[in-house]
């Protein structure tokens, strides 16, 4: 598959190392080209391209970058028309133990708001960017979870593939407004992981310890 990453942070730079080692195509792209200039360079099978038109040759997009920057991001890219869109993004207050966005909408929703003509699909916001650096297996059997919410079921379907590509086990987890779920699930990990001190293993193996 043809994937531009647009993002050259830790979520970027697992998507780049897990993407490539699965085989696909790899297209990076963020703010500053240098970055996902090195960022390629660092991965056989990745190539750097600037963001403008990041996405005019790929089969999905994955937005790895934070909320705030989600929607001026794509819309760099442009040619967002008709693509799957995979939104990783989390509404995160600046301590990043709150949520800005929820109840009656989600950063997916506004994204698919803001981008009418890209089906967008919420995924991979549970997985901590260790956790998918390191790979799926979490040992003892159990594999990650890879939640997955939208409208189209091809964008859906995208993103699964994707995933277990990857080594990911999936979950349909219906429409895309049970992003408004996902989001504060995500909340939930990183109190856990980071204001609890539990550590980025914790997230999402507790869901199956419960």
């Amino acid at each position: 598959m043809k994937v531009t990453v647009i993002g050259t942070g830790n979520m970027g730079a697992a998507f780049v190392k897990q993407l490539t080692r699965a085989g696909h195509q790899v297209t990076v792209s963020g703010r500053e080209l240098a970055k996902a200039q090195a960022l390629a360079a660092a991965h056989t099978g990745a190539v750097a391209v600037a963001i403008a038109n990041a996405g005019a040759h790929a089969d999905v997009i994955v937005l790895a970058t934070g909320y705030a920057e989600a929607i001026h991001a794509l819309k760099s890219v442009q040619a967002t028309d008709g693509k799957v869109v995979i939104d990783i993004t989390n509404p995160l207050t600046a301590d990043y133990m709150g949520l800005t966005l929820g109840h009656s909408t989600s950063a997916a929703e506004e994204i698919a708001k803001a981008m009418p003509g890209a089906e967008v699909v919420k995924a991979f916001n549970t997985v901590f960017a260790q956790v998918l650096a390191e790979g799926a297996d979490f040992g003892n059997g159990q594999t990650v979870p890879v939640f997955v919410a939208s409208d189209s079921e091809r964008a859906k379907q995208t993103a699964k593939s994707l995933a277990e590509s990857m080594g990911f086990g999936t979950v349909d987890a219906g429409g895309l407004k049970n992003a408004r779920y996902l989001e504060p699930l995500a909340g939930l990990n990183i109190y856990l992981g980071y204001g609890a001190g539990l550590g980025t293993s914790i997230a999402p193996t507790w869901i199956k310890r419960a």
